[in-house]
């Protein structure tokens, strides 16, 4: 029986070269990835029948830290979490917190009555109220009978 030479295929080493360099990429993404992309605090937003609400999560953001402002129709929520000082005589085993600069806009519909907006910070959630404005609250219709 006679055996053949199998031969690499030229290419299939840059192949394995760009899938180690994937996998070296994604071995500790949050590292990475916050110093390229930064951090995006989750939002969520939901209305009743006075009010829009934004809560933002920031924890380890402190107040002074977080801005909070109306713009052309948008509310922007921006700040930055620092991150902590480490001492020299510490070796980090893993790092999945991020830290840096952060904004977030959310659009907002013109019915909101921008001089009532409030914020409040607790436990590392930020809660914005947007009052809606007289006009765009529902009211009841009294029907008259003739």
């Amino acid at each position: 029986m006679k055996l053949t030479r199998v031969s690499t295929w030229p290419t299939l080493g840059r192949l394995t070269d760009l899938r180690d360099e994937i996998d070296r990429f994604f071995e500790s993404p949050l590292s990475r990835t916050s110093e390229i992309l930064g951090w995006t605090p989750a939002f969520d937003v939901y209305e009743d029948k006075d009010n829009f609400v934004v809560k933002a999560e920031l924890p380890g953001v402190k107040k002074e830290d977080i801005s909070v402002s109306l713009h052309d129709g948008d509310l922007i929520v921006s700040g930055e979490r620092k991150s902590e000082t480490k001492s020299e005589e510490t070796e980090t085993y893993r790092a999945e917190r991020f830290f840096g600069k952060f904004q977030r806009s959310v659009s907002l519909p013109p019915t909101v009555a921008n001089d009532k907006v409030k914020a409040e910070y607790k436990d590392g959630v930020l809660t914005v109220t947007l009052p809606k404005s007289e006009a765009a609250k529902p009211k009841q219709i009294e029907v008259n009978v003739s």
